[in-house]
């Protein structure tokens, strides 16, 4: 009999274990999405800072080139 109630209780514990897993894989899941996310609007930000930055230059569309080629 206390061969049953152990491979109960094992089996329990799978169970538990496995929604554990479940349930962390959904949090990271939503972690990674958002982390993706916030990377995505830095590098909005930093594009647009780019371009206002060229705008706002005196120096001409070749002059900007030759400095990023040159670099």
């Amino acid at each position: 009999m206390a061969k049953i109630r152990q491979a109960s209780s094992i089996d329990d514990k799978i169970v538990k274990a496995q929604e554990n897993v479940e349930h962390s894989k959904v949090k990271y899941d939503a972690a990674v999405t958002e982390l993706k996310q916030l990377m995505a609007k830095k590098d909005a930000m930093k594009r647009d800072e780019l371009i206002n930055a060229i705008t706002r230059s005196k120096k001409s569309y070749d002059e900007i080139l030759d400095f990023l080629k040159s670099s």
